[in-house]
């Protein structure tokens, strides 16, 4: 860049100075100004270009994601796209680091007095430090949602919706040194809509005996009178499904996850819905991801151990609203078995992840997002694609806004030594049949609003639900309409509330 020519010495000290900082200033708050008005015209515009162009695509991204806001998402959450975000961010820093230093020398330093030339330097290395930093920074981020995606989904095949919904099973699991293998302590289905993102999670308990496989999977050829052998309980619960299937990986010849596979048949075969994908969570790594978004809150109801069974009990979460968990009270309570059945750990289970869904704010994803991602990577293993992830997020987005409705195939509905699967079904698709139909009226999904479901096909809704909507604690008064919880767990604010 050329050398300033005027010669400022014909100006009074004050005047050289207020003009120095303004340059700098400038070259702040719009790069390219600062050689615009007194250095090198040339280099000035190319910046102002570089500016309007990076201004004219951050516009066009926030017009298509009003317009199309999962396929925005999509855009920029590939791999691709995130690797050349990141280098322009890098490039991006040098060259306004490069303007910032024009600047100051534009400014002529020398000619300033003492104390003067010190308060410019030192101003001109505090504004390279912070643009820089944050670009920097910034790229940093990009780079972690890059390794993130890279990581944890894949490139697999996309799953259609089907009968307008997107079911996604999840699996907790713990595979920590006390144990051999994996063995899913909790299995739910969270059940989405593909138009409101409206959700329903519909819990299995992990004890289901005699669990059927679709036909003509391999599964079904082993077991076609369901699950079971003589003398097999436990190991043939439906949480023994997933390890069986690992032990016999020459039955799934290709499968990297034969486990997850036949689980998600058997699934299949009870609830009678289309899995479309899974997320198979370890229970373990799930205490650092609560502690990356800052703690979950809830309204508890119930006395929870902390310990018990094969350990001591060390103390207890106790009841009452607004309680912060953190990490480890948080898997506590959402694994705690002491004092408790199955089906009240199915419940907690069902309102850490509605708290996850309600509390989990774009603002604590970007604050937080390098330990969120980091913790992600440790804990979640899924089939979703990468190409999918707008789509989900568009529909988390829209879920926020929605209460979460709820169905647990527990006792005394259905027992666990001797399903009725035909019952389960049942009663799945009317609890799904229920909450679409909170939409059906076009009345923007509040959950106030009940008319006849939008898409009822192999539905039957003349039997009484089983379903809840998040409300406050209440229990069923032996209304005909209502069919009794389980134990008091099917309605989740029985026993906690996100």
């Amino acid at each position: 860049m050329p050398q300033e020519k005027p010669d400022l010495r014909s100006l009074r000290e004050p005047v050289r100075f207020k003009r120095a900082l303004t340059l700098l200033l400038m070259t702040l708050i719009l790069p390219g100004s600062a050689q615009i008005v007194a250095g090198s015209k040339k280099a000035g515009r190319w910046a102002w270009r570089v500016v309007a162009g990076l201004i004219a695509i951050i516009v066009f991204l926030v017009i298509l994601g009003l317009i199309w806001r999962s396929g925005t998402i999509n855009i920029l959450a590939r791999p691709g796209t995130l690797r050349l975000v990141q280098i322009l961010l890098i490039v991006l820093a040098v060259g306004w680091a490069a303007l910032f230093i024009d600047a100051y020398r534009i400014a002529q330093p020398l000619t300033l007095e003492r104390n003067h030339r010190l308060m410019t330097s030192i101003l001109d290395g505090a504004l390279i430090f912070v643009v820089v930093g944050a670009l920097v920074y910034a790229s940093a981020i990009v780079n972690t949602q890059r390794d993130f995606v890279a990581s944890v989904f894949g490139s697999g095949t996309s799953s259609k919706a089907d009968k307008g919904r997107y079911n996604v099973l999840l699996l907790g699991g713990d595979s920590g040194a006390d144990r051999i293998g994996t063995r899913p302590d909790s299995m739910t289905i969270a059940s989405v809509d593909a138009n409101t993102g409206r959700t329903v999670l519909i819990g299995v308990p992990r004890n289901l005996s005699k669990v059927p496989f679709p036909e003509g999977t391999a599964m079904a050829k082993q077991f076609p009178q369901g699950f079971q052998w003589k003398n097999c309980t436990p190991n043939c619960w439906l949480n023994g499904v997933f390890t069986w299937a690992t032990d016999h990986k020459n039955l799934f010849p290709g499968d990297p996850h034969p486990g997850v596979t036949a689980t998600r048949q058997a699934i299949q075969a009870i609830t009678g819905l289309k899995i479309n994908y899974y997320a198979l969570i370890d229970l373990t790594g799930f205490r650092d991801l609560i502690n990356a978004v800052g703690g979950i809150t809830l309204d508890i109801s119930v006395r929870v151990p902390i310990g018990g069974e094969s350990s001591p009990i060390k103390g207890y979460i106790e009841p009452g609203k607004n309680v912060h968990l953190d990490g480890y009270h948080a898997l506590w309570f959402a694994r705690s078995r002491a004092d408790s059945s199955d089906y009240a750990r199915m419940a907690r289970q069902k309102c850490v992840i509605a708290a996850m869904l309600n509390q989990l704010s774009p603002q604590v994803v970007l604050t937080k997002f390098q330990g969120i991602a980091s913790a992600s990577k440790e804990v979640v293993q899924t089939d979703v694609p990468a190409g999918e992830l707008g789509t989900f997020t568009d529909l988390a987005l829209d879920a926020k806004k929605l209460p979460v409705s709820s169905f647990s195939a527990v006792p005394p509905l259905i027992k666990g030594s001797d399903p009725d699967f035909a019952l389960i079904r049942t009663k799945v698709a009317e609890t799904i049949a229920k909450s679409e139909s909170l939409d059906n009226d076009g009345a923007g999904g509040d959950g106030k609003t009940s008319t006849t479901p939008r898409s009822t096909a192999g539905r039957s809704s003349s039997t009484p639900s089983t379903s809840h909507t998040k409300q406050p604690t209440k229990k069923p008064t032996g209304s005909s309409s209502t069919t009794p919880p389980a134990n008091g767990v099917d309605d989740v604010a029985s026993i906690c509330k996100a």
